[in-house]
């Protein structure tokens, strides 16, 4: 009776294993069914439809960031130069906290690049030849046409708008309680650097974030469709008395 029950046992073993096995091949090839699902004209298509939208938005992207970084850096040159040339304490105040808010609004620039300022580029460099480089390539590509709708949205966001502000708040109440003058003067100090930052924000492009929502409804409500090349291993243990295997996606 105990050798029958260990057969059983065995063959309960060895059955439950091949559906493993078998679940796993099925699994598998259902990863790869998936990955070559889109026809390679829909690939070469959707691939064409993101380089021109990068494209196109590199001229403004580029024309706002570097307009913006060099109009900055030359008022922090010029106003930290004319410190030196002025015998007014006032003025000289004004000139050095001048050059300290500009600078900082030149280093927000070579912080946070405009992504689509560089992403057609980075996107021209990638191979296409064959079917699995073209497929590499739409993903990075999707991938550089939504972080650069997330970077524009997010100097758009209220977050921007909120840093600023207190950065200028900042400016002007070291005018006003810093410097000791009247709080007029600190509200003139808050209120010009609301309007230049403000214009900064508002005359930032938008293209990206269009060019996301129509790729969107084109060609799905996410890029999850996109991710063309899911990475999926097997995941081996083996103990005494069996083994496992898990699929990770």
């Amino acid at each position: 009776m105990m050798q029958s029950n260990n057969r059983d046992i065995l063959k309960a073993g060895i059955a439950f294993k091949s559906f493993g096995c078998m679940l796993i091949f099925l699994l598998v090839m259902e990863s790869t069914k998936a990955q070559d699902c889109l026809p390679d004209s829909i690939v070469t298509i959707r691939l064409q439809t993101i380089q021109q939208m990068l494209q196109e938005g590199k001229k403004n992207a580029n024309r706002w960031w570097y307009g913006w970084l060099i109009g900055y850096s030359a008022a922090t040159v010029v106003q930290g130069t004319a410190i030196f040339f002025s015998e007014d304490l006032s003025t000289r105040q004004d000139l050095a906290l001048g050059s300290v808010t500009t600078f900082l609004g030149a280093a927000g620039q070579v912080i946070a690049p405009m992504v689509p300022g560089y992403a057609s580029a980075r996107l021209e460099k990638l191979p296409e030849m064959t079917r699995e480089e073209r497929l590499n390539k739409l993903s990075e590509a999707e991938t550089l046409l939504m972080e650069s709708s997330r970077r524009e949205a997010s100097g758009r966001s209220w977050k921007t708008h909120v840093f600023f502000s207190l950065v200028n708040l900042g400016s002007g109440l070291i005018t006003w309680i810093g410097f000791d003058r009247d709080i007029w003067a600190g509200l003139e100090n808050f209120a010009l650097n609301t309007v230049i930052t403000e214009a900064q924000i508002f005359s930032q492009p938008t293209r990206a974030i269009k060019d996301y929502r129509y790729y969107q409804r084109k060609y799905g409500a996410g890029f999850e469709q996109g991710n063309l090349k899911p990475e999926v291993y097997l995941d081996v243990n083996v103990y005494a008395g069996g083994f496992q295997i898990r699929v990770v996606f």
